[in-house]
This record gives structure tokens, sequence and C-alpha cells, in this order.
């Protein structure tokens, strides 16, 4: 499960990490997006004696658990078109009746299928008390969370450009999406709920992580653990870029740890493919439990040191033995992300530094940088000669401040951010990034970006 070339490739990911840590030479970046690319080939999975999970089918996995009597839905995928494709799948193995569907969280990506599963009775649906918590951002910014959602996924760009999510395929099919919800009729409110379905000895644990109403099922006999999305193989999505309030780390540490006490034969992530044997599945769960640790407790250091979020995301790194395995490449999480995250979640915006309290404007702050780069004709060509030596960030930034001066040439500006963009994007494996890039230079050459604090 834990390739060679994938190691081989991640083992020298890690020296620049303090400048950019998923930015590597194109050639690499496109092997890793490559190899993670494999985790969603779509295939149905045995694990164990009676489980199978459909992988590939959407962007999330749905299993099913046979039992003597009936079987178990796991997760429903974003729709009914994708969880009826899956569903035939489960069907070519038995035709047993669901008896109960168990969202793992409230993603719309693991509950919008559920219609598709029912065949004959009604199932019973099983979710934590407080399910619905999936987002936790206010409807009065959708104008914002919309589009910052459609880049970290890259659901508009070219077929050219497409690579994956990060932990999910990309081009899923979406355009029925939450059509096939079923309520929860059983919302349990107990740390664990244990119950027999179907034949199957089932616990429910609950376990907050990415979203406040996760939960985990072990089967104490089978030694099969649906871990839901606290656990896939990538470093975990602690800050989403489309937008997050914070979650909360600590939590989400404790709740792989607890998973990992069970020493499961068979652990089956929310996003990816299952991993099996307990040496191995106890590992990667015992070790990503550690690093969302270490990240959180780095950061409070450096925070109690007085240190800043930015100085702090340029300084942490997962220790060597956790960043050299694969399920904790950066693919879909991003350490730095993580980091002010972090930050921001436990004291707010403001780092202590009296200079940032009450900053200059934008507007202000580049004609400054202008006047100290010897005026705005001299700025925009440092900008360009950044563009040449390959500086693409350094360019990124001073066209951001280039761009608000009144003298500024706005079509030079748009085209070294859509340039710096690109090039940035071909060097990046972490997809959500990637993504943003691409999407984001996409939208200003298009027209669709013209507000001119692009």
């Amino acid at each position: 499960m834990f390739t060679r070339s994938l190691l081989t490739l991640t083992s020298v990911l890690f020296i620049n990490s303090a400048i950019a840590n998923t930015q590597v030479e194109p050639a690499q970046a496109s092997a890793l997006l490559a190899k993670q690319g494999e985790q969603f080939t779509k295939s149905i999975i045995k694990s164990g004696n009676n489980v199978y999970t459909a992988v590939g089918y959407h962007g999330a996995n749905t299993s099913m658990i046979v039992g003597d009597e009936g079987v178990i839905i796991i997760d429903t995928l974003m729709g009914p078109t994708a969880a009826s494709n899956a569903f035939a799948e489960f069907r070519k193995i038995t035709d047993k009746p669901v008896k109960a569907i168990i969202y793992t969280h409230s993603h719309g990506d693991h509950t919008g299928g559920a219609s598709a599963f029912v065949d004959g009775e009604q199932p019973i649906v099983i979710a934590r008390a407080h399910f619905g918590t999936d987002h936790g951002t206010n409807a009065d910014i959708n104008p914002t969370m919309i589009p910052r959602g459609i880049r970290q996924f890259g659901r508009k760009l070219p077929s050219e450009q497409i690579t994956h999510r990060g932990v999910a395929a990309a081009g899923t099919i979406d355009h029925d999406r939450g059509q096939g919800h079923l309520k929860p009729t059983i919302n349990f409110e107990q740390s664990v709920y244990k119950t027999t379905i179907g034949g199957v000895e089932l616990e429910l644990y609950a376990g907050p992580g990415e979203t406040d109403d996760a939960l985990y099922v072990w089967l104490p006999k089978e030694k099969v653990l649906f871990s839901g999305d606290n656990f896939y193989q990538s470093f975990p999505n602690l800050y989403a870029i489309r937008g997050t309030p914070y979650r909360n780390v600590l939590d989400w540490s404790n709740s792989v740890a607890q998973m990992a006490a069970h020493e499961p034969e068979h652990l089956i992530p929310g996003h990816t493919r299952p991993i099996h044997g307990q040496q191995a599945a106890t590992t990667a769960l015992s070790d990503y439990s550690k690093a969302i640790a270490s990240v959180y407790q780095q950061t409070v250091a450096g925070m109690n040191q007085g240190k800043g979020p930015d100085q702090l995301a340029h300084e942490i790194a997962l220790p060597a033995e956790l960043a050299a395995t694969s399920y904790l490449t950066e693919f879909y999480g991003n350490v730095p992300n993580a980091v002010r995250a972090i930050y921001s979640g436990l004291v707010g915006w403001f780092d202590g530094n009296p200079a940032t309290l009450t900053p200059l404007s934008p507007q202000q702050r580049a004609q400054k940088i202008a006047d100290l780069a010897g005026g705005t004709k001299t700025l925009a060509k440092q900008i360009q000669v950044a563009l040449e030596k390959g500086d693409f960030q350094w360019a990124l930034e001073l066209v951001d401040h280039y761009k608000w001066l009144n003298d500024a040439d706005i079509a030079f500006a748009k085209q070294v951010k859509i340039t710096a963009l690109r090039k940035l994007a071909a060097r990046e494996y972490n997809a959500p990034h990637r993504n943003y890039f691409l999407s984001y230079a996409n939208e200003l050459e298009s027209g669709d970006i013209t507000h001119r604090w692009f």
C-alpha cells in the first residue's frame, strides 16, 4: 500500500520546506500527482470476509457490510446517480436488503445519495445527535464561499488542466448533489452507540475532527474500522482554503488516536483506498494522530515565544519520520495552512506585534514600496525581472502591490499574475493549491474577475 516509488519521491520534498513546502520541479509535481491519482482508480475492494468498499465512484467512498439478515451502508456519495452506480456493483455481490445507512459525518459527498440504496423496506439512518454541522459558515458569505470552493476543487478547469482533488478524483457526477439525502432516524448523543443490525455487531463512536458531528464505525468481530474523513491518505485538511471556521485539531488528533487503540486489521478511509493488515492500519492511524498533534504543539510553542503566524508557517514542519510516509504527503492538507488556522483559531487575527495593529492601507503601502523601488516604472521592471528569474512567488507579491498604484498598467499587472499563478501551479503537488492557482488565473484571463483588488 505504501509504495517505494512514492516514498522515494516524497523523501526529497522537505529540503526547501521553509520556502514553499509543496513546490517542486514541474516533472516531479506531475509524477507525485499522477501517483496519488492511483488512489481513486474505480474499484470494489474487499476487506475481511464481509466488507466491500466502492472507491472512485465519486470523490468519497461508500461501503457495504454484509450480515446474515441484510446489509449496512456506510456513507452514500454526493447524489443518487453516483450512488446507484456503486450500488449496482454491490448488488453483484449480494441481494440482501439494506437494513441501515450510517453517515460518518454531514459533508454532502457522504450523505447525498442515500435514496439510491433503498430498494424495498425503509432502512434506519444513523448519525450523531448534532448532525449537520459540516461546514459552519454563514450563508451570508455564500457569494465568496461558492467561487472559493469551485477554485479549490478545480470544478471549472478545462480538461487539459485537470489532475484531481488531492483525496478525490476530478470529474465527479455532481448534477444531482444532495437529491438523495435521507434524514437520520436515529441520532445518538452518547460517546459510543452499540447495536446489532442484520446480524452484524457495530460500535459507533463520537469522533469530532474534520467536522464536529463526525463518528467512526468499529466492527469488533471483523476488526474493521471506518474512519470517515478523519483519516485519508494525505496530510489532513486541518484548514480548507475554500474557507472554514476553526477545526479543533486536538479533538481530531485525539479521535484518530482512539481509532488506533482498536488496532484494526482493516482501515476504511472516507476517501482513498483501504489499508489492510493490523500493523499497517494501526501505524497509519497512530502516525496521523502524532502528525496533527505535532503541528499543534509546535504552533503553540512558537506562539508562546511571541512568533507570528507567517513566521511559524515557514518554520514548522512534520518530524522527518512522519513526513516520509506516503499517507502524510501534503496532497490535500498543508502544514503552513494548518499553522495559520491554529493560530487564528486560538487567538484571532492579531499576531501581537503592534506594527500590524493599525497597518497602512494597500494603496498607501503600494505607493511607499514604489517610492523605494524608484517609481512605478522601475517597480514594473523589477516585477518582470522576478518573472524572468523564475521567482514567481515574489513576482506575485510585488504585483499585488503594484496593481494599487494610480499610474499602474493594469493589463500588465493581470498578465503577470496570470503567468506567475500558472508557473506556480506547474510546480505544485498540493491539489487544492494547484487547482486554486489555475482557476484564479483562468478567471483573470477570461474577465470573470474584473475588480481592482484582484
